[in-house]
């Protein structure tokens, strides 16, 4: 018996057919590729490849040779230049090196992480944390081990990406609602068969449009039907509720949060993620998880800038005065130029600007970055109702001066582009 060889001048086949009849892989991108060349030929600058040639403080940097504000950087609390956070940083690096080479279950838990995991339990007021390395994995790792194959997901349509992967990735019934539809929550809840386990997933805030949700309604709703809940509070931590603690805290609700999910990427100026919980069984989550057992910790450094950040919020009551009174004068600026805005009134430091459509949107953006004002192209399909939008995110460290700065640059981009008028 001889072993079959494979010819080099022939195809090779697999099971169902000839490999070189095989649809690219890259096809499924084409509608995209599509929608960026036809961009691309208008002759504006590519939004989505900005390049930061120097950073000089949480809202001013160096783009294409000019000193450019900064209004599209969710450092809600302007920290990644604090000298405290970066003198941890600093002092972290000589002390422990460069990285650690390895996950939190084995070699990779450092005296600071420990430490980063106190300080998130003491500005939560809750009993147990977990750190992950970005907050894209957190939402990855608690969403997918907590509901599984047989468990029901009830979540709001507008979810971001992390949450709808997790929910993949889990293999539980993902069961979406109308965005922030309290009633259409409920008539989901209505119909998963008794005895399944449930979980609800709601955001504070929408990073699109700014929006918040009615949290404390939703709860009630999700407790009635015993189901657990998680919330994504990314975009509020820091800034929204008297002590910073989001939008579930702002509503009187945040005891009734079984789960909440949030990033050291935004107000608290570095990278990572974590998820904060009062369930008695949650420590087990570090042996179960896979997206934490399996990825390697976040570098001293970095846990040491996110310790020294978050325990600085806890008494940053006069940064969160300021940044809502900047998110309110730019809002009402805003609209009174004619601008057309993702929310009736200020709910967030975002504040979002719809466009036309894309190409419009595009030279807006671009438009306003020859102004010296950089601000987040948001596109299809990632948006709500396939819209375009000009994201703004107000930092703590803007000034009344510069807001006022910003709205006069909106109002003459608008102008140049036929956006107003």
């Amino acid at each position: 018996m001889t072993e079959a060889v494979s010819q080099p001048d022939q195809p090779q086949t697999v099971e169902g057919g000839d490999m070189t009849g095989d649809r690219d892989l890259f096809s499924k991108f084409d509608p995209l590729i599509k929608m960026r060349s036809d961009l691309l030929s208008t002759g504006v600058t590519d939004p989505f490849g900005l390049v930061m040639e120097r950073v000089i403080s949480p809202t001013v940097a160096m783009c294409n040779g000019r000193e450019t504000i900064l209004l599209g950087t969710y450092n809600y609390m302007g920290m990644t230049f604090d000298p405290d956070v970066i003198a941890a940083g600093k002092q972290a690096l000589d002390d422990f090196g460069a990285g650690t080479t390895g996950s939190r279950v084995l070699n990779g838990t450092y005296a600071g992480h420990k430490a980063v995991e106190e300080a998130l339990c003491d500005f939560y007021g809750m009993k147990h944390a977990m750190v992950f390395s970005t907050g894209y994995q957190a939402n990855l790792g608690i969403i997918s081990t907590i509901a599984g194959k047989g468990d029901y997901i009830v979540l709001d349509i507008d979810s971001h990406a992390s949450i709808w992967d997790g929910c993949k990735m889990g293999d539980a019934e993902v069961v979406p609602f109308k965005h922030n539809d309290i009633e259409a929550m409920e008539k989901r809840l209505k119909r998963i068969p008794e005895g399944a386990g449930k979980l609800v997933v709601l955001e504070g805030v929408y990073s699109m449009l700014g929006d918040i949700a009615p949290l404390k309604e939703m709860i009630a709703v999700a407790k009635k039907y015993g189901a657990m809940v998680l919330v994504d509070e990314a975009h509020s931590m820091g800034f929204i509720g008297p002590n910073g603690r989001g939008v579930a805290e702002e509503q009187g609700c945040l005891d009734d949060v079984d789960f909440v999910i949030g990033t050291f990427s935004k107000s608290v100026g570095t990278v990572g993620g974590f998820c904060v919980s009062n369930h008695p069984k949650f420590e087990i989550m570090r042996l179960v998880c896979r997206p934490y057992v399996f990825t390697a910790s976040l570098p001293p450094s970095v846990v040491a800038t996110a310790t020294t950040s978050i325990r600085k919020l806890m008494t940053a009551s006069e940064k969160r005065a300021h940044l809502w009174d900047s998110s309110r004068t730019l809002h009402k600026g805003l609209t009174d130029a004619g601008f057309q805005l993702g929310t009736t009134e200020p709910q967030s430091a975002i504040i979002s600007v719809i466009m036309p459509d894309l190409e419009r949107g595009a030279m807006m953006w671009e438009a306003l970055l020859r102004e010296g004002l950089y601000v987040n192209l948001a596109r299809p399909p990632a948006t709500p109702a396939n819209m375009t939008l000009l994201r703004c995110s107000l930092c703590a460290e803007h000034s009344a001066e510069q807001v006022q700065q910003i709205i006069g640059m909106f109002t003459r981009a608008g102008e140049a582009v036929g956006i107003l008028g």
